[in-house]
């Protein structure tokens, strides 16, 4: 009995030893300091007064003092250094992050966003709302082109707002608008968050992408039914401009010209993987050579170009990669003192329906979402997740080809709840990319009516996509059976 209560002791000193890490971080994050500072200074304090504290074994000390005795040597270096970093630089899926970021920001360099919203708006000129669905169709071609959400909103804002407050657009639908489809760069593929997604939770990416590809597009379709009905509503707030050109196939014709070439480079990128032609990791470098070519094709290509896409690829990726590591150490201290075990209980002691302890974990990434960025959420939560759904044993459909089916159905919904986090007022990342790039005269409360419509077509969308896992499963099932 003494050494039952022991051990409840214990258990009850670990739980609150992991409650207070997280409380920690947090408050540091609130304090300014950096995520990757945060995560190696929590970790480094809490496993000091842990092993020298808290520890009635003394584990990590005996740890230590075994080490010492035993010598170091260069196989011992190896195994601390895996053991903490987790084989992040070694991992060859990894490899597609830089790949994909270049990509992304090559095609920005291009000129061809700015190119689709001069030709695009004069196709949809005649139409109610038309402005409105250009900038739409837009940002659904530069969410799967560069998959990267700040760099999405803020084009599109730059190029958007001006445009639409000439044209006398409401501000809460223009600003809406544009928040709305630049989020769509977190799920539509190949987003650099369903890449680190693949690594953190030992998926397919290939499945990700195709995964993801339906619901994406879902979304897309639901905000473009959106603003065609408001067109017919609410006319007013959506004027056709006096001055539109008449369309004609020489329109058409730029249309396809500035439209075909970042679509087929996404084609092509998704297309050798959904048909096996190659690895996601192969087809990263081959989106990487097409961005680059298509700027060369555009005459926006030159070493002062060159340059400053490789540096911001070098920043971001860096930047991603020095998260990994420190979330890697975090996570690894967490487990010492059996952090999963605990957030693992936790969870599946709320609620006895499976499908219950989904929806508390969505809710709860859904808040996170509001303090920390989609990184530190993929790098930190994720992981202590996963053994929570497949203990769940969700009666997914695999179609029995598929690895992981009920995996890949959380990954994408955390997608899609995060991208809805991104945009939710009071602090959606999404609201305040945009509010750097608005005139002075457009506020957080115009951005804040605007987005509630897109918020609650979001929210329809993540409700489709819990009640119809198949959106998720059916098309990986189909690439393996080519």
């Amino acid at each position: 009995m003494q050494i039952l209560t022991l051990m409840g002791q214990v258990m009850d000193l670990n739980q609150w030893l992991v409650l207070a890490m997280f409380a920690v971080f947090i408050i540091m994050l609130f304090r300014g300091i950096p995520v990757v500072y945060s995560l190696v200074g929590v970790g480094l304090v809490f496993v000091i007064l842990a092993a020298f504290v808290l520890d009635p074994n003394k584990a990590l000390i005996n740890e230590y003092i075994h080490f010492r005795q035993t010598g170091i040597s260069y196989k011992k270096l190896l195994a601390i250094s895996s053991r903490f970093f987790g084989g992040t630089i070694e991992n060859p899926i990894l490899v597609a992050l830089p790949m994909f970021i270049y990509m992304g920001l090559m095609l920005d360099q291009s000129g061809v966003a700015q190119k689709m919203m001069v030709s695009m708006q004069v196709l949809f000129g005649a139409l109610k709302g038309g402005l409105a669905l250009t900038v739409m169709v837009i940002g659904i071609i530069l969410a799967a082109s560069t998959g990267v959400i700040g760099a999405s909103v803020v084009l599109l804002g730059v190029m958007g707002i001006p445009t639409m407050m000439k044209q006398g657009y409401a501000k809460p639908i223009a600003t809406g608008t544009i928040a709305a489809s630049g989020t769509l760069g977190i799920l539509i593929p190949p987003s650099i968050m369903l890449v680190i997604m693949s690594d953190q939770l030992a998926i397919s990416l290939g499945d990700l992408f195709m995964g993801a590809l339906f619901p994406g597009l879902l979304l897309g379709a639901l905000y473009i039914i959106y603003i065609v009905i408001y067109g017919l509503i609410r006319p007013e707030n959506m004027p056709i401009p006096k001055d539109r050109e008449p369309v004609s196939w020489a329109v058409v014709g730029d249309v396809l010209k500035s439209v075909v070439p970042p679509f087929g480079l996404v084609l092509l990128v998704l297309g050798s993987i959904f048909f096996g032609f190659a690895t996601p990791t192969e087809a990263s470098g081959l989106g990487a050579l097409g961005a680059t070519l298509l700027a060369l094709a555009a005459r926006n290509l030159n070493f002062k170009v060159f340059k400053d896409v490789m540096r911001q690829t070098l920043n971001t990726g860096g930047y991603i990669i020095g998260i990994f590591l420190a979330a890697n150490f975090f996570s690894f201290i967490l487990r010492r003192y059996g952090g999963d075990e605990i957030i693992e209980g936790l969870v599946l002691g709320t609620f006895d329906n499976p499908y219950m302890v989904v929806a508390f974990i969505l809710f709860i990434i859904f808040l996170l979402g509001f303090l920390l960025d989609w990184i530190e959420i993929t790098l930190i939560i994720m992981p202590l997740m996963l053994p929570v759904i497949t203990g769940l044993n969700l009666p997914i459909e695999g179609f029995g080809v598929v690895d992981n089916p009920s995996v890949v159905w959380f990954a994408i919904l955390v997608a899609v709840t995060l991208q809805t986090s991104f945009l939710t007022p009071p602090v959606g990342f999404a609201l305040f990319y945009l509010k750097g790039v608005c005139p002075p005269d457009i506020s957080l409360l115009h951005i804040y009516k605007g987005i509630i419509p897109f918020v609650l077509l979001q929210i329809l969308g993540l409700i489709l996509v819990f009640y119809i896992p198949e959106l998720t499963t059916w098309l990986p099932a189909v690439a393996y059976a080519k």
